[in-house]
Formats: C-alpha cells, sequence, structure tokens
C-alpha cells in the first residue's frame, strides 16, 4: 500500500510514523507513506493556498486548484477508485470506524487531504474525493492529527504488520462490534486488588466465558450504542439481559 498526505504543515509529520506498528510495516514493505507541502501544487509565484470565502463570512477557504491539481499528479485525472481512495479530512465527514478502516487497509492507494482554516471548497468534496471522513464529533485546527489516526488504523490491519493476526480480531470493535473484554497482568494482587479467580484457573473454555461476559458488560456500560449493530449470539443476548438486571 502507498498513502499519500496532503498538508500545508508537512513538518508535523516528522516523528508519528518512525515508532511502533508503522514504522515496523515501513521497514517490511508493506506500506509507504510520503507527505507533500499543498503549496508546492500552487500555481502562483507566492505559492497561494486558500482564498476568502464567496458570499461572505469569517476565515479563509482551501482552494480547489491545488488540491485538485495535486491528486492528479499522484493518481492520474482518472484514478481508478476500485484500488485508490481519496479522503478529505472535515468535520462534515463520516465518522471514522474499525470497519472503514478494514475497509481502507484494502485500497492499493490512499491520499489523504488535511482541511484548514474554515474548510475546503465543496467542489473537492463533490467531485474529487471519494470519502469524507470524520475522527469524532468535534473541531479540531486541521487535518493533521486526523491523518495520523487514519493511517496507524489502517497500517495495523495490513497482513503482516501485527505479530499476531489474531490480535486484530480479537480487539474492540473487531470482535462482532462490540468492546475489548478487560486485560490483567502481574502481580496477581496489587493493593489489595486481586486479578479475577478464573483467570488464574487455567480453564479455557471458563476464562473465554468470563471474558465474552466481561466484553458484553463493558460495552453495555461505555458504548451501549455498539450493541444495536452487533453481531450477539443468544448466548450474549441472555448474558445482557442478565447484565441489565443487575
Amino acid at each position: 500500500m502507498r498513502i499519500d498526505i496532503l498538508t500545508i504543515f508537512p513538518e508535523m509529520f516528522r516523528g508519528p510514523f518512525d515508532y511502533g506498528i508503522v514504522r515496523r510495516a515501513r521497514e517490511r514493505g508493506l506500506v509507504e507513506i510520503a507527505v507533500h507541502d499543498l503549496r508546492d501544487f500552487a500555481a502562483d509565484k507566492h505559492r497561494t493556498v486558500d482564498d476568502r470565502p464567496f458570499g461572505g463570512g469569517e476565515g479563509m477557504v482551501l482552494k480547489p486548484e491545488p488540491i485538485f491539481r495535486a491528486v492528479e499528479h499522484l493518481l492520474g485525472e482518472q484514478f481508478d477508485r476500485e484500488r485508490a481512495a481519496v479522503i478529505l479530512l472535515t468535520p462534515q465527514g463520516r465518522r471514522f470506524t474499525q470497519a472503514m478502516a478494514a475497509y481502507l487497509a484494502t485500497r492499493e492507494r490512499l491520499v489523504l487531504i488535511c482541511g484548514r482554516y474554515e474548510g475546503v471548497d465543496e467542489r473537492v468534496a463533490g467531485y474529487l474525493a471519494t470519502h469524507e471522513l470524520s475522527i469524532g464529533d468535534y473541531v479540531l485546527t486541521g487535518g493533521e492529527v486526523p491523518a495520523m489516526v487514519i493511517v496507524e488504523a489502517v497500517v495495523r490491519l495490513l497482513p503482516g504488520a501485527l505479530h499476531r493476526a489474531e490480535s486484530a480480531r480479537r480487539e474492540s470493535f473487531a470482535a462482532g462490534g462490540i468492546l475489548d473484554y478487560p486485560q490483567y497482568t502481574r502481580p496477581a494482587e496489587f493493593r489489595g486488588l486481586r486479578v479475577p479467580e478464573v483467570l488464574l484457573s487455567g480453564h479455557h473454555a471458563e476464562i473465554a466465558r468470563w471474558r465474552r461476559r466481561m466484553a458484553l458488560a463493558k460495552t453495555l456500560r461505555n458504548r451501549p450504542d455498539l450493541l444495536e449493530k452487533a453481531a450477539l449470539s443468544e448466548e450474549d443476548r441472555q448474558l445482557l439481559e442478565e447484565l441489565r438486571d443487575m
């Protein structure tokens, strides 16, 4: 996979991709990441990438010409939308989820457009981008931090990025759409707080049942909205009824 990032602050990306799973994936040749200064694609000597909004209003808006020029330089004017995704990072976008990360991990090329200022000319969203994405229901100064989030979420799903592929399948949002179960490690007792006895028992079937129950309990407590679309078995539903009655 190749990921290209378009930004007016390329220096913000010095470092985030040089650690952990993303660094290892780059070293193994699983992903190539390139950061581009959007100003390099401006047409005037002042490298202008923004202008005042039509109709008035506060702030500036990113112009369409440099963005179109950059994407067409990277992918061509008629790029294959089955193999490449052009993502506009904007608070108005669809919320980024684990399912979207899994989908993007199947693409060969990603281009991430980092929005800034008061927004991006709507023609970018309407005629160039394949997706408009937001990492949450809040507003950030720009799309650089969301781009970092999306890169990590996608890269860790590439085959070979994790030491054990099973790890990604068991994580929150991947295991049937619910949160992950609680994790414990040594010591077995800390300040009077003991690890649940079942985890020390060695009974794998009992441990699996306990983990599923705790995962459902945590989801019910912290993200009950996920349960509406989660893949639940009849046993899961019975457990949820018990948890709700507690």
